[in-house]
This record gives structure tokens, C-alpha cells and sequence, in this order.
């Protein structure tokens, strides 16, 4: 994938108008990249991160895995080896509704990474969830495809690349 031009939210913003949605201020950032982007890939699963850690074992191609914990705070759905996984396989970065974990390997992890917060336990592995499914949380819908724009001022939601 190739590498996308500097960009910063509030200009997308200004630019694009309501043709962005964007996501409410409830994500800190993790990662070790501030800024990042990429079409987006979709996981669902409610404490169990077995699918968070399939989707990173595949290659990235410079892509966002989106992560739809339902906001639970009880457990971290990514870690660090998931971090340093998502990393070595091309990801851009991962955007969590829930929690993370070693949040100072993920900060040196060379990706983005948002979420609602640390959490020290470690998520259960059940095999469960769904993977490339349309997510609703922080007031927009993330499909798979379509672009996420994120950086220390918000995280925006494109139908294409701009």
C-alpha cells in the first residue's frame, strides 16, 4: 500500500464537510504511530479476542482493523503480542471498543492503536465472534471498506479514500 500523504482530521473536516462521520471523543491512543489511516476490516466479540488475533495474523495491506468489544471494560482485547502481530503483518492500526493492555509495548508498537481504555486481564479464548461484519459504536458505522482517518484530534470516517 502506498504510503498516504500527511493529513490532519480538522482539515479533512473542513474539506469534506458532513461527507465525514465522525466518531465521538471517547478513544485514548495507544500505538506508537499518532497518525494513521487505512480501509477498514471488522471484528465483533464480547470478551474473547480469538478473532482480533486471526484477523492480525493476516497481512494488512496498510489496513485498519476496527473492534467492536461492546465498550466492555472487564478485559483487553489487545496486548502487546497482538500489537507487535499487527505491526510485522502491515497493519496501519487497530481502533478498540474496549480495552488494551501493556500499554507501553503498544506504545512502541509502529502503528495506531485507539481504545477506551488499559485494562491489566486478558481477554478469554472462545473462539467466538464475527469477522467483516458492519459495526455501530461512537456514533458512526464502520463497514468494511470503507477509510478510517484517525490523529490526536479525533478519528473520521470516509466512504473512499481521500
Amino acid at each position: 500500500m502506498p504510503q498516504l500523504a500527511e493529513f490532519a482530521t480538522t482539515d479533512l473536516c473542513d474539506a469534506q464537510g458532513q461527507a465525514l462521520a465522525v466518531a465521538a471523543p471517547i478513544f485514548r491512543s495507544f500505538g506508537g504511530a499518532a497518525r494513521f489511516a487505512g480501509p477498514v476490516a471488522t471484528v465483533r466479540c464480547f470478551e474473547d479476542n480469538s478473532r482480533v488475533r486471526e484477523s492480525l495474523e493476516l497481512p494488512g495491506q496498510g489496513r485498519v482493523l476496527v473492534v467492536d468489544g461492546a465498550g466492555s471494560l472487564r478485559c483487553a482485547l489487545v496486548g502487546g503480542l497482538l500489537g507487535e502481530l499487527g505491526a510485522n503483518n502491515g497493519w496501519a492500526g487497530i481502533v478498540v471498543h474496549g480495552c488494551v493492555r501493556d500499554s507501553a509495548e503498544l506504545a512502541r508498537a509502529p502503528l495506531g492503536i485507539l481504545a477506551l481504555a488499559a485494562h491489566p486481564r486478558r481477554s478469554e479464548k472462545r473462539g467466538e465472534g464475527e469477522c467483516d461484519v458492519p459495526l455501530e459504536f461512537a456514533g458512526v458505522t464502520f463497514r468494511p471498506g470503507v477509510w478510517v482517518y484517525a490523529d490526536l484530534d479525533g478519528l473520521v470516517v470516509a466512504p473512499n479514500r481521500l
